[in-house]
Order: structure tokens, then sequence, then C-alpha cells
């Protein structure tokens, strides 16, 4: 039997200007719930977490607490004005958590709460933030984008507590691998709606798919104005859930080309090469080293950038990241070595800060000086086209950049980045305050971009997506440079740091084995599943949700609990399934391109 909630919201309505921003909303959280709270910037998912923390007042709906049940929020820009250090911060307010559990937070995220709170970074300022909530022994936790500004130590410790966190947690966040990883039920905030399911992230996907297939079919009896809403439904956040095979395996073909480049044969063959392999590079680092006083960032790192190469740097906060992103785009000069950049390069560069945005420019002047048309790379469009293609309503045209949310702010600004004429693109942190829709969106762009892309992002999910090559760096100047995202730089970290196999005694020293031979082409079974498989994926997908969707009967367990156990039972059998279809068919197409 379930456990008795310990927060209900019934009938929730909160109106917005002359709309509802919500109505009729039903909530209930358990005493162990992990829930992720999904959908768009500006559907009111940071509104709803205060409404569950009663900082602000409903219009209308019921309210009920467990006694007792002590709720803490980590909001997305925590209010310092006023504080003189952050330990000022985490110590204030009536209901502050003891000093020792404070300070021994802070010393496993490594922060110094000393720190002058106005001077301080926003990863100081987060990590104060989250020392604060955690110590507070909260029953139920509200985070609100948690990940955001810390380094990837920082996140892996955070995930770490979570899973050991014995109350529950509401969490919005844009990290897929953080949601993936955590939780266990889903809240689904849609056009004013709040749809529930008791699976954790991993499954959210397919769900809304066949949420919005359901949508679009219902929707083709009603009246034309339905038809074109479900129409963009399904090409504005549908279609760009889907995963796209073929650009995943264009990914992963270029990935297999700079592993052949950048392995010590492959250097050598491109070091010979004619100069027009060369004229392809369009940044050169030569034996660069780069201090500051007697800390070392950089030593002797060598690296050709080539035309359409997408290079994602990682590390923790102070490795140096950022250094060396200006060290490669020539803003900073190395101590040694030589940086040579192609003489016709033109960069755009999108920074964290999002300084270029003005609050009293309307997002009609901020694309297109105020026009009705736009110069995207070369090619004039007209404005509201441009603004669907960023997921924007285009009667959006009018607004103040003011009025607009965080994600939306940021969105905006890859709009009029993204229309520059450009050949080199340089993201900071560019996952910061977008929706999961737009992450998806950035994807897509940066994979069809033309040029070079430098990314430095602590986003793992996002890295695995998008890069071909990672510069791990881990503060002591040695930057690692793997071909693949960041689950390949951590699979290189942890067999770099395994102990060493200790090997057999013997009186001589066997060979290693030589490596198996590749095939030379595809057999018949093997042509025949690289054609079927894609057909046998959207089958098993299509089964997966449609299980999916007879879960979500919240009244399923208790009216047919042995139904209940075999529809889970299922979905994991299935989900193992498309896994292994997925991986056998990129393995058949990889084979095919040979």
């Amino acid at each position: 039997m379930a456990a008795a909630p310990i927060l209900s919201w019934e009938g929730l309505s909160l109106q917005q200007g002359s709309g509802w921003l919500f109505r009729d909303l039903d909530l209930h959280i358990g005493p162990r719930d992990r829930l992720a709270l999904i959908g768009r910037n500006g559907a009111g998912k940071t509104t709803l977490l205060r409404l569950i923390a009663a900082q602000i007042d409903a219009d209308k709906g019921n309210r009920s607490v467990q006694p007792g049940t002590k709720i803490v929020v980590l909001e997305q820009d925590p209010f310092f004005t006023g504080y003189e250090t952050l330990l000022d911060f985490a110590l204030s307010g009536a209901d502050a958590p003891p000093r020792h559990e404070v300070e021994a937070i802070a010393g496993q995220l490594g922060i110094d709460l000393s720190r002058p709170a106005e001077s301080a970074s926003g990863g100081e300022r987060r990590r104060a933030a989250l020392a604060r909530a955690l110590a507070s022994e909260p029953d139920l936790l509200l985070l609100d984008e948690p990940t955001n500004h810390l380094d990837l130590a920082a996140i892996e410790w955070l995930e770490s507590w979570l899973q050991r966190y014995t109350g529950a947690f509401v969490v919005i966040s844009h990290d897929r691998t953080f949601l993936e990883r955590l939780t266990k039920a889903t809240l689904w905030l849609d056009r004013g709606s709040l749809r529930r399911k008791e699976i954790g992230f991993g499954g959210y996907e397919a769900w809304m798919e066949a949420a919005y297939a359901e949508e679009a079919r219902a929707a083709e009896k009603l009246d034309a104005k339905l038809k074109i809403e479900a129409h963009w439904l399904e090409r504005g956040v549908t279609a760009r859930r889907k995963r796209n095979m073929g650009r995943l395996e264009k990914l992963w073909e270029m990935r297999a080309q700079r592993a052949a480049m950048l392995s010590p044969q492959g250097a050598a063959k491109l070091a010979l090469s004619s100069d027009d392999a060369k004229s392809k590079a369009v940044i050169v680092a030569d034996k660069v080293s780069k201090r500051f006083g007697e800390r070392v960032i950089v030593k002797d790192f060598s690296l050709r950038i080539t035309r359409k190469d997408r290079i994602g740097l990682v590390g923790s906060n102070g490795a140096g990241k950022t250094t060396l992103l200006k060290i490669l785009t020539g803003e900073l000069e190395p101590d040694s070595g030589t940086v040579t950049l192609a003489k016709t390069l033109t960069p755009v560069v999108i920074d964290q800060q999002r300084s270029l945005i003005v609050p009293e420019k309307r997002v009609r002047d901020v694309l297109a000086e105020g026009g009705d048309w736009i110069d995207v790379q070369g090619v004039r469009k007209h404005i509201h086209g441009y603004l669907k293609d960023f997921l924007f309503d285009p009667n959006m045209v009018e607004a103040r950049v003011g009025t607009l949310s965080g994600g939306e702010r940021s969105r905006l600004l890859l709009a009029r980045e993204f229309a520059r004429f450009s050949n080199l693109l340089v993201l900071d942190e560019p996952t910061n305050d977008l929706d999961l829709e737009t992450l998806d969106l950035l994807q897509e762009v940066i994979s069809d971009y033309d040029g070079t892309v430098l990314i430095v992002s602590h986003d793992r999910d996002f890295l695995d997506r998008t890069v071909t090559i990672t510069l791990g760096m881990d503060g002591s100047g040695k930057v690692d440079i793997v071909a693949g995202g960041y689950a390949d730089w951590e699979k290189q970290r942890k067999a770099r740091s395994a102990p060493p196999r200790v090997a057999a005694k013997s009186s001589e020293t066997a060979p290693p084995p030589p490596p198996p031979p590749r095939k030379a082409k595809l057999s018949y079974k093997d042509q025949r599943d690289y054609e079927l498989l894609p057909k046998r994926i959207e089958d098993i997908a299509a089964a997966i949700a449609r299980d999916e969707a007879a879960l979500a009967d919240p009244a399923l367990y208790t009216r047919d609990p042995a139904r209940f156990a075999a529809l889970t039972r299922a979905i994991e059998t299935a989900r193992a399934e498309k896994d292994a279809a997925e991986e056998r068919w990129l393995e058949l197409a990889e084979l095919a391109e040979e």
C-alpha cells in the first residue's frame, strides 16, 4: 500500500495576466518521491515549485501538508544582496541550519564560505546555496536547476548525496544525465495541465511522443485551428525529440575519423599531408604552455583543429578551461609555443553572461533591427518564420526582452547569433537556462553547422551528443585529447586510474594476441539486420509507449497488481531489447560505411 502523501494540492489554479497559467491541477508528493518536473520554458515550472513551497498564493485550490514536514527550496537565482559573506547567507533566517552542518557540506563541495558574497562567482554562490539547503535536513527538497554553474565534480557529489537522501525531492533540470540517474517518476507541465507518470526521466521522451501522437489523432477530428496546433507540436517539439539515427551515425563517423588522426600513425600521416589537407586546419596549437605564477594551466599542448570539428572542453572549475579557450581563439598569448589561426576565421562567441541582450528592446529589434526580414547565413527569411525555427510563437515579435524567461532570452540570443555569418562558433556554458526542447534544437543546429565549434560545458549528455573531440583538464597542466564525448573521456580516466592487472607468471612473456580481423563486407544476415532493424526499433518504441500509457492508469495497481507487474517487466525487457538493437544497427552502419 502506497504511503500517504506528505504534501498535496487539489484544484490548484493560478491566473497570469488575463488568462490562467494553471487550472485545476492535482498534485500529490509521497515521502520518498524522486520527481522530475519537466516543461518548456514559460510553462510555469518555477512558479509551481514556489506554490508547492507556499512562497506565493494560488487563486484557487487546497494545499495540505503533513504536520512537521520541512520543505526547503534551492532557487535558481538565490538572493545574496545584503549578505557580507557566503556564510552569512547560508546561516540567515529564523530556520537557519546548524553551522557545523553547513561547513561540513561546504568543505565537501570545495567552497570557502568566508568569500565576500558580492564578488563571489556564480559557481561559488550555487555551492553556498546548496550547503544551506542540504544542511537544513528537509523532508521535501525543491531543486530549481541545481547543476547550473556547478562543475563536474560538484555535480557528481550532489548526485551521490541525493542517492543517499531519505526524503522526497522535486527537481527542475536540463541535465539529462542528472535526471536519468536520480528520478523515479515524472511530472509533465504542458499548456496549463499537469500529468504524472511513475517512470523516471529515462522514459519521459517515449511517453511524451505517445501523448502528442494521440493528441494529433484527436485533433484531426476537430477544426482547422487545432489541426494547425497539432502540426506545430509534431514539427516543433515531437520531431525534434526523435532520435535521428542518421545524425548519430554521422557523429560516430566524425569521431572515428578524428580518432584515426589523433593516433600516432594518423598524426604522422597528417604531418606529411598535402597543402590541400593542411588548408582545412582552422586552429593549430603547437607545444603550447601557459602558467600563472606557480600554477601551470597548460603544458606542451598540441592539436590541429580542422573545419567541422566539434571540440568540448571539460574539467573542474579552475582547471583552466576558459584560459585554454582564450588561447585557442587568439584572445590570450601562450607563454611558449604557437597558436596559428586561419586568416579567414570569422568567430561568433556566445558567453554564459548573455550580455548582448538588452531588456528594453523588442524581440523584433534584437533579431531584425526593427524590421520584418533577417539575413540568416546569407539567406533572407521573414522574422515570423525564423522565430518558429527557434520554438517561439511568432506573435512574440513585439514582446520586450525583459518580459521573457531566462530560457527564452537564451533562445533569442542563440537565434540572433546563429543568423550571423561565421565559421567558428564558441559556446561558453550554452545549456544554462535552456529547456529540453531548446537543447534538442541547439544540438540539431550544431550538427548542421558548417564551421568549427568550441564548447565549454558541464552537461555530460549534451557533450556526448555533439562533440567529436573532448579536451579533458585536471588542473595539472596536462590536457587529455580524446576522440568522442564526455563518456569516452570518463572511460579513459577510469582506465588510467584503475590498478594494473597482475599477469600470470611465465618463463617467457607471451606476445599480445592479434586483434580479430574486421569483416570485409556485410554477410547476408548482417545486411538483412541492417535493413530491418530500424523498423524493429520503431516497433519496440511503440510497444514501450503503449505499455507505459497503460501503466499510467493510477488505479491499475490496486485493480490488477498482476497486470501492473507484468507491464513493468515487459517495459524493462523491451528497453533492453531496444538498446541492443540500436547498438547492433550502429555497428552494422559502421561496417556498411567501411
